[in-house]
């Protein structure tokens, strides 16, 4: 100034007095009046110093007083600070990825960025991956192109100037589907199932495998075929093999971005033969019957067999006893269903649990099944629902697809074999009395019809050789018993009812299928073919969309079961032990008189 004085710059001082100033002159405060506009605050004062204390000049302030604040452009000095941080990102392979903060500080602070490794990242390279920008806000960002699996880690952005260091740090996680898992092993089980093992992939694209999907084929086919869609485990039983069938296994991971490719397939396998009669000779029959068992009352009689409630003795453990007639069956038809039982493993046959033999009988200790039949069981509800026949068919289907994995016909499905196992939350079908049961291989089989022929195929009653499509056979014939409640082939003889069969003579009636759906209707038509080779197999009758749950197309009309009752009943009365007597040549004579 003119007079030698020094003009200084008051800023936060010079504002809070005048701040002070302004209370005391207008006596209101932020809670009593209304406050002074920000931009008061911002107004340049003109201020001379008269005092060798700046204290003094502004202590005396007038709050009219004009003051101008010299040296405007001064503006303080302070170490880098990151307003707004990094941030961890997720992305999948090969994608482009972006990393942002905001960063002030003066002198303006120089930015180097680390990667995982903790390395300079190298942004000066016009063929690097990644690319650094910023602007004057103090805006930073980073761009990585192209991710691979390796780019995934920490990256930090550090800012640096005369008065500090400061960083932030974000992880970056690159995911993909995973890679392929390893080979996997095959060793063979049973004749009927493998066990399969493999390895975890070794890249899991950075995330949590949700499962693996395990696909089979057969020799010679190219066709791969899911097994399990989705395990958590790095091993598997694999069931419902073909006996003496080479096989070979391949297996894929998941995860949430997707499926890997496949594993290399596994070597072939070839299962071995299934051989009943060489089980057979396997079983130990033992003695003493009477010292371990009690028996308490009669459940049942077949053909050949008395079936009793026993209680054992030591452990006090219900059981079902088969009393099987030495009169009327051999010791080796004998342990080829003892050994059967014991070879089924699966949870809807019955359990084979000791064999013993006395003077009249060979005796097989099973699993009690005190429920009772399906039938009756399906009898008890308030209302038969369509949607329940068809649950049903399929539980006994899938029961025959295992037992033709097996290449075993049962060859005596009837109501009287289809018991109910209500121990479970989800009840389901036991098929039980395997006297019948032949194993379908080279050799042709003629099997005799025995009782009543309504639920026998045409090749049973012609007395030609029978095949697992035999079994197929009588589901149809059962599925439209549980429909209708009345038989298809059924007639006034046995004979006429031969006849019926072998000519594929049935119908659906207005009365009693006015409230079954078409698609009922069709699963019928499909299995019910004269020739057995034209039947559908037990795992395409599993994919018709009748037996597919809740496809909707099930009629929404309560069945009427007052027939159904009327056919139990009329079943309990029969007869099946006696041949059906020169059944072939009768219908050989009907045919050839075109009746």
């Amino acid at each position: 100034n003119s007079d030698g004085s020094i003009k200084k710059s008051c800023s936060w001082h010079t504002l809070r007095m005048r701040k002070r100033a302004e209370v005391e002159h207008t006596g209101k405060n932020e809670a009593t009046g209304p406050r002074k506009p920000k931009d008061i605050l911002g107004n340049k004062v003109s201020v001379k110093e008269t005092n060798s204390s700046e204290e003094s000049e502004c202590d005396d302030l007038d709050p009219n007083t004009s003051m101008e604040i010299l040296n405007p452009n001064f503006i303080q000095e302070v170490a880098p600070e990151f307003l707004v941080p990094l941030v961890d990102v997720t992305c999948l392979l090969g994608d482009t990825v972006t990393l942002q903060c905001k960063v002030c500080g003066r002198p303006k602070p120089t930015i180097t960025w680390k990667g995982p490794d903790q390395n300079i990242l190298d942004t000066d390279n016009s063929s690097a991956t990644y690319t650094v920008s910023s602007c004057d806000s103090g805006e930073i960002t980073l761009k990585i192109c192209n991710l691979m699996p390796q780019d995934s880690g920490i990256y930090t952005c550090i800012a640096t100037n005369d008065h500090g260091t400061t960083s932030t740090s974000a992880t970056v996680k690159v995911q993909g589907v995973p890679a392929a898992p390893n080979r996997p092993i095959a060793q063979e089980r049973s004749c009927t199932s493998v066990i399969l093992r493999w390895l975890p992939p070794s890249s899991t694209g950075n995330c949590t495998i949700s499962g693996y999907t395990v696909e089979y084929r057969e020799e010679g086919s190219q066709a791969w075929q899911q097994s399990v869609a989705s395990t958590l485990d790095t091993y598997l039983v694999i069931e419902d093999l073909s006996p003496g069938s080479p096989y070979q296994f391949r297996v894929s991971a998941s995860n949430p971005w997707g499926i890997s490719l496949p594993s290399e397939p596994s070597e072939f396998v070839r299962l071995p033969e299934y051989d009943a009669a060489a089980d057979g000779a396997t079983i130990s029959w033992k003695e003493n019957f009477d010292s371990a068992y009690t028996e308490l009352n009669e459940i049942g009689r077949g053909r050949f067999s008395i079936v009793k409630k026993c209680i054992h003795k030591a452990t006090r453990k219900d059981v079902a006893v088969k009393f099987v007639s030495k009169k009327m069956k051999k010791k080796e038809q004998a342990a080829h269903e003892a050994a059967l039982l014991q070879h089924l493993q699966h949870p809807q046959y019955i359990t084979l649990h000791d064999t013993y033999e006395s003077p009249t009988s060979y005796i097989l200790i099973l699993e009690l099944m005190d429920d009772g039949r399906l039938l009756d069981y399906l009898m008890n509800h308030d209302e038969l629902m369509e949607e329940k026949v068809a649950f049903y068919i399929r539980d006994i289907m899938e029961a025959l697809q295992y037992l033709h994995n097996c290449r075993v016909a049962h060859l005596d499905i009837k109501p009287e074999n289809l018991l109910i196992d209500l121990r479970i939350p989800v009840p389901r079908v036991k098929l039980i009395d395997l006297e019948d049961a032949v194993q379908i291989s080279g050799h042709f089989h003629i099997h005799h019809l025995l009782g009543n022929p309504e639920f026998a195929a045409p090749e049973v009653i012609q007395g030609i050789p029978v095949s697992l499509g035999t079994d197929i056979w009588s589901i149809g014939v059962l599925t439209y018993v549980m429909l209708s409640g009345v038989s298809p082939f059924l007639d006034e003889s046995k004979e006429e009812t031969c006849i019926n069969v072998c000519r594929v003579d049935f119908s659906f009636p207005h009365e009693y299928f006015c409230g079954v759906s078409n698609a009922a209707r069709d699963f019928i038509n499909v299995i019910l073919q004269e020739d057995f080779r034209r039947r559908p197999t037990a795992a395409t009758c599993l994919q018709h969309p009748w037996l597919q749950p809740h496809n909707g197309s099930y009629s929404k009309i309560p069945l009427d079961t007052s027939r159904l009752a009327c056919f139990i009943e009329r079943r309990k009365h029969q007869n099946d032990v006696r041949p059906v007597p020169n059944v072939k040549s009768y219908i050989v004579n009907r045919v050839n008189q075109g009746t």
